[in-house]
């Protein structure tokens, strides 16, 4: 029941690979535009569809916006190799090389937000720090634009372009840039994508002002929107958030950064089970990072995935895994197992029963006809359920009582004339 969301890159993104992902149980493609131009994710997009195809498989389609990230650029693409107590300076002026000197970064306003003793984080796909991909700096002292740092442990960086963290600090840039708008309103119309990853989520606004965008767009109006939390600041407005977005993924790399060890897992707790009382969809990020370079889990990334599921995680996102990993498809099809185990140990009937409790009262008359239909369809043992819907609400609803069998979606077609011509349609309105 728990879906797979897989970022395909540079190791997934030929047929025969995205085959395999979709064999082993990828239901959605993430496509990160962090990296990439239009056209180096619409030849993806295109294997992806030739892989759907010969496999008969469905697969949604996600984008991910760049938002408010910080970026270090890397225009001769050759490796930086940073070494622990050395010094290294972050400036805004991106004539200049990177080197194991100089960063050169996208953010003129760094200096004014920082102060000695921050902590800034720069990796290749924002690892933790403590691998040879990626760096810890801590801040020593600002010289007018630019922030000198000192390594806290040696690395070596390698590509084009790396992500930034600020562990903390506000950053005054746009939630949906205008590179952002381009993408959605060229790439994204062309490819009527299914889900909008929206990056660096910090208020409710944010996914208002994004909805209205998509309205104006015509044929994006039900594209659904996913709130991406990755700072202290979307914690903050998390309920918020929670009522305007379709569902929020708990982007635990950035988290993980701005939020002592200890506290990351009360927060992913908390966000899930708010997200399962309303009936939205809950992602979780970063859960078996070991296996890019490796065929296995580790022990505890193999709990971690179970114990997201039994937490009431509704999807598990696989980014540097699929992106850059050496075993894509085994890394889905082990996850793949993982959230299966767990789900057969998961107590759907003491679920059920909170969530009811959580409901207000009076209910509405779809809600009520909901819960009726799981309460029966599991007190008959029953194989399904089918849903005849013609806005998608009624599966949903369904679906927030999760029930133990598989919910089929049956779309009523809408008859429509400008009294010229009659057409139907089977999409949802």
């Amino acid at each position: 029941m728990t879906k797979i969301v897989g970022t395909l890159g540079p190791k997934s993104r030929s047929v025969e690979v995205i085959e395999g992902c979709l064999k082993a149980g990828m239901s959605v493609a993430r496509f990160d535009f962090s990296g990439g131009d239009n056209d180096y994710h619409q030849e993806t997009l295109e294997n992806l569809k030739i892989a759907a195809k010969k496999v008969k498989k469905l697969c949604a389609v996600m984008l991910d916006t760049v938002g408010a990230e910080l970026q270090v650029f890397n225009k001769s693409m050759q490796p930086i190799v940073l070494e622990i107590d050395a010094f290294v300076t972050l400036t805004p002026d991106q004539s200049k090389e990177a080197s194991f000197e100089v960063l050169p970064i996208n953010f003129g306003g760094l200096a004014k937000v920082v102060r000695k003793g921050d902590t800034i984080f720069v990796g290749q796909y924002l690892f933790t720090g403590s691998e040879t991909t990626s760096v810890w700096l801590e801040v020593e002292y600002i010289q007018g634009q630019d922030v000198i740092c000192v390594v806290k442990n040696s690395s070596t960086l390698a590509g084009p372009l790396f992500t930034m963290h600020v562990s903390q600090v506000h950053i005054d840039l746009p939630t949906l840039s205008d590179v952002d708008k381009h993408v959605i309103s060229t790439w994204g119309v062309r490819n009527n994508i299914d889900f909008l990853s929206l990056s660096y989520t910090r208020h409710a606004e944010d996914i208002r002002q994004t909805r209205a965008f998509l309205a104006e767009l015509g044929n994006l109006r039900q594209t659904e929107i996913f709130a991406k939390i990755e700072t202290i600041e979307g914690l903050e407005h998390f309920d918020e958030i929670l009522q305007e977005a379709d569902g929020i993924i708990l982007s635990r790399g950035n988290l993980g950064i701005d939020l002592p060890p200890e506290k990351v897992f009360l927060f992913q707790k908390a966000a899930v089970y708010k997200c399962n009382m309303a009936g939205k969809a809950a992602v979780v990020t970063r859960v078996v990072d070991s296996m890019t370079d490796n065929l296995r889990p580790t022990r505890a990334e193999a709990t971690d995935v179970a114990n997201a599921v039994l937490d009431g995680t509704d999807a598990i996102l696989l980014g540097a895994e699929t992106f850059r990993g050496l075993y894509p498809f085994e890394t889905i099809s082990t996850v793949g197992r993982i959230c299966a185990e767990a789900e057969k140990v998961y107590n759907q009937a003491v679920y059920f029963k909170k969530t009811l409790k959580c409901q207000s009262e009076p209910m509405s008359h779809l809600e009520c006809i909901a819960t009726s239909a799981v309460s029966a369809a599991i007190k008959v043992k029953a194989s399904v359920i089918a849903v005849f819907t013609t806005s998608g609400r009624t599966a949903k609803l369904i679906a927030k009582y999760r029930p133990t069998m598989p919910i089929i979606s049956v779309v009523i077609p809408r008859l429509s004339t400008n009294q010229l011509k009659w057409s139907f349609t089977g999409a949802f309105q």
